[in-house]
């Protein structure tokens, strides 16, 4: 088992690529061609929050992994909210209308019994969130909090087409009172699900928690057991920079650099549950009118970043070019605050910014 020890996600990626790099494999997969190391990968970040990848090369959509951060939070599984960011999402569904793996539906309902998976909500809550925020406020020691992702009875020689990959996680608070997060993932492609998605969900969870729980956010380790990056995509990034050992390459964050707003500027559990349910009915109505900003109602830097991200997504899908790019880029400017200083915002305004060169070269062609 390899170990790669980084501040944060950012930093991760040229890391992992290294370790590819240098002591890659070809094995084929389901669906192609990837490259791997043998015995598995754990990746230790001791800054989660810091949680947006910056690098050009990887083109992360900001709006897409905060929105479906948000989504699991809330403990859904519909699938076309998801398909509005990535059309691709359709085809992790067997229904059309769910997705069986969907892993904060899992974190908030009841899995067991023998009655068929019927969608959401299903037959009886039972909220493993609840119950481990619980334990963990009473007792600090508490080394019995696992939240359970994979289901056997669900999941276990079934055939389908999204099964959880990330398969269980343990919550524990360390000697100064932070709350770690580890993850077991049994299959993790290293771009597209741990440097991106598995990245700002999970560590949006382990904050989401240690606000529940009233503790500082500690560490999240990944645990990846078959840890791989498809072919193409691998050598879609040979141009990103990798590490020396002696430099990261570019980090936004530092001492000087970008800033992730973090929901401790929300006062308390209830509170900020009700701001992620008013952020996902904006950005699933496609109405965002500032009489009902979530940084009026509750005074959020966090809320507000997280709003502004949504709704300059919705202006880039729904206008016309140049208005798609001129509006969605003012939207994320458009906040009450230092929009440059945030990581979420100023992600948001490089994939912006990215697209609209690219329209604007092909349009002086």
């Amino acid at each position: 088992m390899r170990v790669i020890l980084v501040r944060n996600g950012h930093q991760a990626l040229p890391r992992a690529l290294q370790l590819l790099d240098e002591s890659g494999i070809r094995r084929n997969s389901r669906n192609g061609s990837v490259i791997t190391v043998s015995g598995g990968v754990t990746t230790v970040y001791e800054k989660p929050c810091e949680r947006v990848v910056f690098w050009p090369e990887r083109d992360a959509n900001p709006a897409f992994h905060l929105y479906e951060s948000l989504w699991m939070l809330a403990g859904r599984n519909d699938i076309a909210p998801l398909v509005r960011y990535a059309k691709n999402m359709a085809q992790f569904s067997d229904d059309g209308k769910t997705q069986h793996g969907a892993y904060g539906h899992r974190w908030l309902y009841y899995l067991g019994g023998h009655e068929p998976y019927e969608g959401f909500p299903m037959r009886e809550t039972f909220s493993q969130l609840r119950i481990i925020a619980e334990r963990l406020r009473v007792n600090q020691e508490d080394r019995r909090c696992v939240l359970q992702m994979w289901n056997p009875e669900l999941d276990l020689g079934q055939e389908g087409k999204d099964f959880p990959c990330n398969v269980s996680a343990t919550f524990q608070r360390d000697e100064k009172g932070r709350l770690d997060l580890t993850v077991f993932c049994r299959s993790n492609d290293i771009i597209w699900g741990q440097l991106g998605a598995n990245l700002v969900h999970m560590s949006m969870l382990l904050e989401y928690m240690a606000h529940w729980i009233g503790c500082p956010v500690g560490t999240y380790t990944q645990v990846s057991v078959n840890w791989h990056a498809y072919m193409n995509k691998y050598m879609e990034l040979e141009k990103l920079p990798r590490p020396s050992s002696f430099h990261y390459g570019f980090d936004p964050y530092n001492d000087d650099g970008v800033v992730s707003p973090l929901m401790t500027d929300i006062d308390t559990h209830e509170h900020l549950d009700e701001v992620i349910q008013v952020l996902l009915a904006r950005a699933d109505s496609g109405s965002f009118p500032y009489s009902t900003h979530p940084n009026y109602m509750l005074g959020s830097v966090w809320a507000a970043t997280a709003d502004a991200v949504l709704r300059a997504h919705h202006l880039w899908r729904t206008l016309q070019a140049p208005s798609r790019f001129t509006e969605a880029i003012k939207a994320v400017k458009d906040i009450p605050f230092e929009w440059s200083q945030y990581d979420w915002t100023l992600a948001m305004h490089e994939w912006l910014s990215r697209r609209y060169d690219a329209w604007l070269a092909k349009e002086k062609k």
